[in-house]
Formats: C-alpha cells, sequence, structure tokens
C-alpha cells in the first residue's frame, strides 16, 4: 500500500538529548528525522512528537528544532504512546488512518508503540534509517518483530517521494534538496 499524504501523519518518539548520543548511527536517523519533519512541514502533515521521561532524558534534539508550525509535543511515562492517556484520541483527531513511525529506541519506545498502532487498527509504517536503537542487534530485531506483526518498513526517500506522488511539480522542486 502506497503512503498518501492526505491520509498519514509523522510520529517522532524520544529522539532526545540525553539518549541520542549513545543511539547506534544516531546522526543518520536524526538526519532523516530532520528531512521527514521538513517535508511533512512543506505539505502539511500533522506531526506528533513524543518525549519520554523529560527530567532523566532532556528534550527532543536541537537539530529536530523548530518543529513545524502545528505540531503536537507531548512528555510521557508509558514506553508506548499508545498507552498514554488520551494519545489515541488525539490520532483520531487527525482524521489520518496512516501513521508514519520513527524514533529511539527501535526496540522500546517505537516498537511498543508500532504494535499499539497495529492493534488499534491503524496503518503502520517504520521508517528504518529514521529509528535506531543503541546496539545494532535490538535495532534489527525491533525491525523484524514490527514487520512480522503486520507493519511496512520504509525508508525516509520511499516516504518522501510517495507523499510527493510526481516529479515536475513546485512541491517536488522545494523539497529536492531534503533527498539530495
Amino acid at each position: 500500500m502506497l503512503i498518501d499524504r492526505h491520509q498519514s501523519l509523522l510520529l517522532v518518539v524520544d529522539v532526545q538529548e540525553k539518549l541520542a548520543p549513545a543511539i547506534h548511527e544516531g546522526t543518520a536517523a536524526i538526519a532523516n528525522n530532520r528531512r521527514l519533519l521538513g517535508a511533512a512541514d512543506r505539505l502539511g502533515i500533522p506531526v506528533i512528537v513524543s518525549e519520554q521521561y523529560v527530567r532523566g532524558l532532556g528534550h527532543t534534539v536541537p537539530d529536530l528544532l523548530p518543529l513545524p508550525t502545528g505540531a503536537h509535543r507531548f512528555e510521557k511515562m508509558h514506553f508506548s504512546c499508545t498507552r498514554e492517556p488520551g494519545f489515541l484520541e488525539l490520532i483520531a483527531t487527525t482524521g489520518r488512518r496512516q501513521i508514519i513511525v520513527t524514533g529511539m529506541e527501535a526496540h522500546v519506545c517505537v516498537l511498543q508503540t508500532v504494535l499499539g498502532l497495529v492493534a488499534a487498527g491503524h496503518e503502520v509504517h517504520l521508517v528504518e534509517d529514521a529509528a535506531s536503537s543503541r546496539t545494532p542487534a535490538n535495532r534489527a530485531a525491533a525491525i523484524a518483530r514490527a514487520r512480522a506483526a503486520g507493519a511496512g518498513i520504509v525508508t525516509t526517500e520511499m516516504v518522501v517521494f510517495e507523499w510527493l506522488e510526481r516529479a515536475g511539480t513546485d512541491e517536488f522542486r522545494t523539497l529536492l534538496p531534503l533527498i539530495k
């Protein structure tokens, strides 16, 4: 199933100051999150950003700020966003059925959120190159489990090109620097 920009939202899970330095290929994951946030901003795609236990892990990394206008940022204590009171209702208010998920750590908060979203009936796409863990083995296990649970596994460029749908438009020319 193709990702439809009119049906999707971007969920960035816990890309935070004190966690990011310990993440395997964290710099690349952050750069891909930035690309997705930039594309979502320019295309009017809703964005939700979670922050796990801010007192211990800090806020969203500065490289992802400022967030797109209208982005909803919230603090959570549950590993899964779906277990936080009001989260599923927040998604419902957007009217979007496709959830594009990125973040850290892939095998904990990201995976549990993906599994919760799939269980709640959403079409979920995990962005493999924008999600990571402290170890490659944990990241690989998370991706395999998400795939087995029914989540689509995609890359940043897959998402951006599917959001765009075609070349030769003003939107394509505007977003081209994000993918070059």
